[in-house]
């Protein structure tokens, strides 16, 4: 990596589960960071071969003249992106998996409101004015290639994981690849679809990495400070970017098996990403998608809808966070060292083998947010046993350390449900601000029994839009030529099964109790 610059961009939540952006605000965020590195003289713009972009999964809508408009209960027309973990749609997701339509086996069964068409169904019922005025809606990442280059062509891999386009089907009619299913949308109540020919929402589908017609338009050049006609590859999602940027690494010649690797993206939530040359349907699991992350191979997409997040919530919701904060503040340190270095005492002061046992009477079931893989059930709640009246910073590292493995057992969950398919998950490739946590990676390496590799390039979503920029740029000829020379292995992090693999299958058996138990009070509370 040359250069990385990063701009704050806005995000609100007007009422529980509702998140927005802006595009614009985005944009700019976008061309603010180029400028800034264009200008610190290292790179010249001559030097630009191609670009790659990635974004999250997130909703953008735009007017006739390409202006936003709102999707937010404050009709603020700046507010005109839904975000992908904005779970309005959640009455709309079940009225779609009530159909029990032939499309949804592609996204493991159940449609989610993270994806598109929840989203969009809530708007037509919810935003009528919107509805009227929208032109294009449009995946984050595909509004930015359309914004560089003035061409509304949609990716293979946003419209197939997030707008159940098939794309392993037959060419339709407008050149692309694979097609809409028209019998999906006028049963779930997107005739408006069909009528117009998917004008809205994309009529020209082609495979990440391919490069745009025309390249960077002359308006974006100027904003950008870079060349016009510079090629601009088709985009990718956010989390998929990082499974090119990690999938291509090997420690030695020897051929990749894809089947014993999955790219976990970590972040404010986490993916699992799994690929092979044929299609798996794994309940639960999103996909099979073919070709939306490697050309020719089918996608399976495994996730969790609060990883950090839930991390930062049972740390920042204490009582104690304040305390916590000046600790860290005094000692130079970031909240997450003072709290590691308080488990390493406590093991230490305990005598225990290994600290991943200091939470052998602490237990969290991590659904806070619900469960996207396999359970995939938005409404799932989380829950915590064996909390006491104490509340000590040293209580809090626990109920910390008693979460990271909460998320780690359902790394495993996911890991089960793809090789009760067909896949032998040995190796986790795996990048994000999990990655920077040494109890994160020690927790999934031993609780998993996989080796954790790091890739050597920390950025890896990055380095899969470098990846693809690489590719439109003609610098390689396919994206798995360029996986295969700019994926590079960092340190691998080892299990340690002999010191705590009796303990975690017992928590693991617990993890899985939590689930019915939380499950059989809901049922009763339904008797009412």
């Amino acid at each position: 990596m040359l250069a990385m610059d990063t701009q704050e961009i806005n995000i609100w939540r007007p009422i529980p589960n509702y998140v927005e952006q802006s595009s614009e605000d985005i944009w700019q965020a976008f061309c603010h960071c180029v400028r800034s590195m264009l200008e610190d003289g290292s790179i010249d713009s001559n030097q630009i071969k191609g670009i790659g972009f990635d974004a999250t999964c997130s909703l953008v809508v735009l007017d006739e003249e390409d202006k936003p408009i709102s999707v937010s209960p404050k009709d603020v027309d700046e507010r005109n992106i839904i975000v992908w973990m904005d779970h309005r749609g959640i009455q709309e997701a079940e009225q779609i998996n009530q159909t029990q339509h032939e499309v949804l086996k592609y996204v493991g069964g159940k449609i989610s409101p993270e994806m598109q068409i929840p989203k969009l169904l809530w708007l037509k019922k919810h935003k009528p004015r919107t509805w009227a005025k929208a032109a294009k809606f449009l995946d984050l990442a595909d509004y930015m290639v359309y914004r560089s280059t003035g061409i509304d062509v949609r990716s293979l891999c946003t419209t197939s994981c997030k707008w159940t386009y098939l794309g392993h089907e037959d060419s339709m009619s407008g050149g692309g690849f694979g097609r809409w299913d028209d019998s999906f949308f006028k049963e779930v109540g997107l005739d408006e679809f069909v009528d117009e020919n998917y004008k809205r929402i994309g009529r020209r589908v082609r495979p990440v990495g391919e490069a745009v017609s025309k390249g960077l338009s002359p308006e974006a050049a100027n904003e950008l400070n870079l060349q016009a006609g510079t090629p601009v590859g088709v985009a990718i999602i956010d989390a998929h970017a990082g499974g090119l940027g990690l999938l291509g690494m090997q420690s030695d010649g020897s051929q990749i098996e894809f089947d014993h690797r999955l790219a976990l993206i970590g972040g404010t939530s986490s993916c699992h990403m799994a690929v092979s040359p044929e299609p798996r349907f794994i309940e639960g699991v999103w996909g099979p998608y073919y070709s939306a992350m490697i050309p020719n191979m089918w996608l399976a997409e495994g996730g969790q809808s609060a990883t950090g997040a839930l991390i930062d919530h049972i740390i920042f919701s204490s009582d104690i966070s304040n305390r916590l904060k000046d600790e860290a503040e005094k000692g130079r340190q970031t909240v997450y060292e003072v709290l590691n270095k308080r488990l390493h005492q406590l093991a230490e002061k305990r005598n225990l083998s290994d600290l991943g046992l200091l939470t052998r009477d602490l237990h969290v079931l991590p659904y806070f947010y619900g469960n996207r893989s396999p359970r995939a059930n938005p409404s799932l709640r989380g829950s915590i046993c064996g909390l006491s009246l104490s509340a000590t910073i040293d209580d809090l590292a626990l109920l910390y350390l008693a979460t990271i493995q909460s998320i780690a057992y359902g790394t495993r969950h996911i890991i089960q449900a793809l090789n009760e398919q067909g896949y032998a998950i040995e190796k986790i490739m795996a990048t994000g601000g999990g990655t920077k946590n040494e109890f994160f990676l020690k927790e999934h390496a031993d609780i998993c029994e996989c080796q954790i590799v790091l890739p050597k390039e920390n950025e890896a979503v990055l380095l899969g839009s470098a990846v693809l920029g690489a590719v439109a740029g003609g610098i390689y000829p396919t994206v798995r030529s360029a996986m295969k020379k700019m994926n590079k292995t960092g340190r691998i992090i080892y299990p340690q099964k002999r010191k705590v693999n009796k303990y975690h299958e017992k928590k693991y058996r617990i993890f899985h109790k939590m689930y019915h138990d939380e499950k059989s009070y809901s049922i009763i509370m339904e008797r009412m």
